[in-house]
């Protein structure tokens, strides 16, 4: 067997194993990488205040910095929250009315929505996501400690892998970590770019289609365009939804449904590639997969830094000779 052949053995075998070590060990790996990925987009706000302040004043302007950033985030999520809650009690009976005639129209068809189970169902899949909210509190905490605590010690650690590795492999190994994250922040840029054109396109259409809580889709589709492909999708369902109770028997909520969908569809496929180029160099089936993967190990903590880690895995394979396969198959042809 060759050496080629057989690192490609040992790749799909320890990769699954990898992947289910992670995932069994969610409660520390996942707060870990996001707090990772977190500290390198940050990083520069760092660099560019230990210019004019002292290193532990620095690492307190930015942790302020980051804490402003993740407020607004938290407010933003409670607004939506808070707002859709109350959509939902106001129009109560609207909403059992369409759900009723959304089960006799698929019972027609051949497929059932389970009925007043289905609804109940969907009730206790709210109910669950609402009571979650203390667990993602707690998650929540726990990075920030890890950020707070991370900050200052990147220096130390840049220092200490400098010191570990020989002349010949210091250089490279600075230039694999300064890539990954300059490669981070890039991609978060990009996507913070293409979210707020999401968000500011979905909350004019709602205003122009005379659909309640504008701002509320808005700031929704705003937050979701942070979970590539999967969000985009996510992000046209609730305000279609909601178009056929404030719109029944009327072709408006098809109207809706098209403007959303074209939305998402032109941000994605249009703008998103334009802003982004070649940057992340992944491949779009790398990022289908990535998505799949990360989401199956961490949930949707996994499919929010699915890109920046697989990018990571993509550019540390391709420094050595032995994994630059992986690279390869995960990279965009050229």
């Amino acid at each position: 067997m060759t050496d080629k052949a057989r690192n490609v053995w040992l790749a799909l075998i320890s990769v699954p194993l990898v992947l289910l070590a992670l995932r069994a060990s969610y409660g520390v790996t996942m707060p870990l990488a996001v707090a990772a990925v977190v500290i390198a987009a940050v990083w520069p706000v760092e660099v560019w205040l230990r210019r004019v302040l002292p290193e532990r004043v620095s690492s307190l302007g930015t942790i302020l910095v980051l804490l402003v950033i993740a407020l607004g985030f938290i407010a933003a999520v409670y607004f939506s929250a808070a707002q859709v809650v109350r959509a939902f009690a106001q129009r109560w009976a609207e909403f059992e009315s369409a759900y009723e005639s959304a089960t006799a129209w698929a019972d027609r068809w051949g497929l059932p929505l389970g009925g007043k189970e289905g609804y109940a169902r969907l009730i206790t899949v709210g109910q669950s996501l609402l009571g979650n909210a203390y667990t993602i509190s707690v998650y929540l905490a726990f990075i920030a400690l890890l950020v707070v605590l991370g900050l200052p010690e990147v220096s130390v650690l840049r220092r200490k892998l400098q010191a570990a590795f020989g002349a010949d492999k210091r250089s490279e190994v600075t230039q694999a970590a300064d890539e990954i994250a300059g490669k981070i922040r890039d991609y978060l840029a990009t996507t913070t770019l293409t979210s707020l054109i999401t968000g500011g396109a979905s909350a004019l259409w709602a205003l122009a289609t005379g659909l309640d809580l504008a701002l509320v889709w808005g700031t929704l589709n705003f937050l979701l365009n942070y979970i590539p492909v999967v969000g985009n999708l996510v992000g046209i369902v609730p305000p279609s939804l909601y178009a056929l109770v404030q719109f029944p028997n009327s072709v408006l909520p098809i109207i809706i449904f098209v403007g959303f969908g074209a939305i998402q569809i032109t941000v994605s496929n249009v703008i998103y590639p334009v802003l982004q180029g070649r940057s992340l160099s992944l491949s779009p089936v790398a990022v289908v997969v990535a998505l799949s993967i990360w989401g199956w190990v961490w949930g949707i903590a996994g499919m929010l830094v699915a890109i920046p880690l697989t990018v990571a895995v993509m550019i540390v394979c391709e420094h050595f000779p032995s994994t630059r396969w992986i690279a390869i198959l995960l990279s965009r042809s050229r």
